[in-house]
């Protein structure tokens, strides 16, 4: 039976469950404007270098349940991480690791974000999806699509390419924490004919499905 989605921001409705999902990887490569834009529909006007932890919520409805997702952005500089960290991973629920595609730099770091992650004892049950921002760069994208999902495939995640800045990516920036919430609630495979491997040229028509088992058009931030 096909989930259905909704979305929404506060609203005095107690959710049924609340998650905390952690979004990590290098400095610049967008956690931030990915966990804003999904939180308010839009690409913020002004960023500053994340220091410490930025924290934002959204309440989404699937299947007539009410989940609040809990989005930790975490600085990406070492200097500012040292002292939090243990606490930032404590009780997580789900790991989205995000890098640029524009830089290899930060491709090649997503090796050390998983190493801390296992460092930390996160489960590898615990959901984990890759994404590759800054897509609407495309004159200077340096990591290819293939490349991106050999590695998502190894490390047995969903690879989703996106644009936090460009309007017409919203619904992407969408679909990628609607599957989180969808797993979370269900417990079923992350990987799999339900959420096959992601790559660029599919990743609007899971998300057109999703909102269509919705009702919706559009961009539903």
């Amino acid at each position: 039976m096909a989930a259905s989605y909704a979305t929404g921001g506060a609203s005095s409705a107690t959710p049924n469950r609340i998650f905390k999902i952690i979004v990590v990887g290098d400095s610049d490569v967008g956690k931030t404007c990915l966990t804003f834009r999904f939180c308010s529909g839009h690409f913020p006007t002004k960023t500053e270098a994340t220091i410490g932890v930025d924290f934002r919520e959204k309440t989404v409805v699937i299947d007539d349940e009410r989940l609040k997702l809990q989005l930790w952005d975490t600085a990406g500089q070492e200097r500012f991480r040292k002292s939090m960290v243990p606490h930032y991973y404590r009780n997580v629920h789900a790991v989205v690791f995000v890098y640029d595609v524009t830089k290899q730099v930060s491709f090649e770091s997503l090796r050390n974000w998983i190493d801390e992650c296992d460092k930390y004892a996160l489960d590898r049950s615990i959901p984990r999806i890759l994404v590759g921002n800054k897509c609407d760069k495309t004159d200077g994208i340096q990591v290819d699509t293939n490349v991106a999902q050999r590695f998502a495939d190894a490390h047995i995640m969903p690879l989703f390419e996106t644009s936090a800045k460009d309007d017409s990516e919203c619904n992407n920036v969408e679909a990628i924490f609607l599957t989180l919430a969808h797993k979370l609630k269900s417990s079923k495979p992350m990987m799999g004919e339900e959420y096959p491997s992601v790559k660029r040229a599919t990743v609007l028509s899971i998300d057109k499905e999703v909102l269509h088992s919705s009702g919706g058009s559009g961009c539903p931030c």
